[in-house]
């Protein structure tokens, strides 16, 4: 497979690759378990429950890892105190990854008209919230969250919108097979598969434990690396070099 072109379009996920959320959502699930008098669970165990959802997550947290098997209404009651504090408490300690500006400068300049847009499944509202504070927005046409459609990730209808967003901003056919998924875990290679685009895979990011059982088509270790796997070139007149995809 030849390394990923960004003549279509490009598409991020946000928590663990273009934003560092990790320490505000953890210390969101903590106080929502303290709220409902449960024991605080360990970051690093938080961490491997980030996304999937909002629900998903505090499923999780409570120890349902499946998703099914608490009461409903005490789930809903958990989920909307995490919703109020994280809304609060989002920008505490987040931070844009370093490097990530950078790159999508890089981006931007190689390649003025190429449309790219964030798909997480992180609420919306928080979502474009987070990426207005912290300068992201501008690079964007459009950012979607897990509350945007009827599905989440990695189900492929979200991606499958956005495509067809970017083929009638550019006023020309986009097809899954020139967009590129960019993401931190397993969840943003299966939209990926599931939509016929490629993949990046951050393994700088929250989940990298998940681009080893579902393997990306190209893995980078830095946001620098999207540029090497584009073929951009991160110095003027320097030849693009490339990362070795993964099957």
């Amino acid at each position: 497979m030849p390394s990923a072109s960004p003549h279509g379009l490009l598409v991020f996920d946000l928590d663990g690759t273009l934003i560092d959320s990790r320490q505000d959502l953890c210390n969101s699930v903590n106080a929502t378990l303290a709220h409902f008098h449960k024991p605080a669970l360990p970051d690093a165990v938080i961490a491997t429950y980030i996304g999937d959802g909002v629900s998903m997550l505090v499923r999780r947290a409570l120890g349902d890892p499946e998703g099914d098997r608490h009461d409903e209404e005490f789930v809903a009651q958990a989920i909307a105190f995490f919703l109020d504090y994280y809304r609060a408490h989002k920008l505490d300690f987040t931070y844009v990854y370093p490097g990530v500006i950078d790159s999508l400068e890089a981006i931007r300049a190689a390649h003025p008209a190429l449309p790219m847009a964030v798909l997480t499944n992180k609420p919306v509202n928080p979502s474009r919230a987070i990426c207005d504070h912290l300068g992201l927005s501008p690079f964007f046409f459009q950012n979607y969250g897990g509350n945007s459609f009827h599905t989440k990730k990695p189900d492929p209808h979200g991606l499958l919108t956005l495509i067809a967003e970017a083929s009638a901003l550019t006023g020309k056919t986009i097809t899954p097979a020139e967009t590129v998924m960019i993401g931190d875990s397993h969840v943003d290679v299966l939209t990926a598969r599931n939509t016929g685009a490629r993949s990046i895979g951050c393994a700088f990011g929250l989940a990298p434990q998940s681009l080893i059982t579902v393997p990306p088509d190209h893995l980078a270790q830095s946001p620098t690396d999207w540029l090497q796997t584009l073929n951009i070139a991160t110095t003027p007149g320097a030849p693009p070099s490339r990362l070795p995809h993964r099957r």
